[in-house]
This record gives structure tokens, sequence and C-alpha cells, in this order.
């Protein structure tokens, strides 16, 4: 079956770093674009990322220049490079992997930016 696996959130102090992953099995990862969300309390899931098959990345405002997405298409990953976090980052970030009406989604990981 499909699966999703995201690690590497945690709690981290403003202005730190972490790096998401999330490994993919069940589906042939090289033609899937592959994009990062996040849903932090009270507000609703928003793209933060996304990267196409091609390797193209594209992010949402609010993390240009502080985040990077890429992608192993031979360990089948998609990575999320986290730089300067800051409290508003605080959420759930989940994979989602999606090739037209075909979409899918990890379970997700928490990420608390505090001091």
């Amino acid at each position: 079956q499909v699966q999703l696996v995201e690690s590497g959130g945690g709690l981290v102090q403003p202005g730190g770093s972490l790096r998401l992953s999330c490994a993919v099995s069940g589906i042939n990862f090289r033609i899937f674009a592959m994009g990062w969300y996040r849903q932090a309390p009270g507000k609703e899931r928003e793209l933060v990322a996304s990267i196409t098959e091609a390797g193209i990345p594209t992010y949402t405002n609010s993390v240009k220049g502080r985040f990077t997405i890429s992608r192993d298409n031979i360990r089948e990953t998609v990575y999320l490079h986290m730089n300067s976090l800051k409290p508003e980052d605080t959420a759930v970030y989940y994979c989602n992997a999606q090739i037209f009406q075909n979409t899918y989604w990890g379970q997700g990981t928490q990420v608390t930016v505090s001091s």
C-alpha cells in the first residue's frame, strides 16, 4: 500500500533549524509532485513548499529564503530544510504526493518553535 512517513519534527528555539524527511513507498515516486503542508491549531492547512517531478520548487511567501524543499528519487524521499525558524512556523507538517486526481498524505510531524 501507499505510505508516506514523515520524520524530523521536534522542539526548536527561534532562529534554529530542522530538517523534515518524508519516505515514500507504494507509488512511482519519480512521477509524483511532492509537497509539504502545515496546519497550525485553529487554522486551515496551507501549502508550504512543493517540488515538481522535474525538481522545480515553489514556496509560500512566508518561508521564501528560509525553507528549501528537495527530493531524492533514488531514496524516494522528499526533504524540507527549515532555517531561521519562527514561532509562527509552529504547526503539524504533512507530506503530500500528487499526480492528476491522485493524492496521498502522511500522518504528520509536529514542529514547535519556542524558547
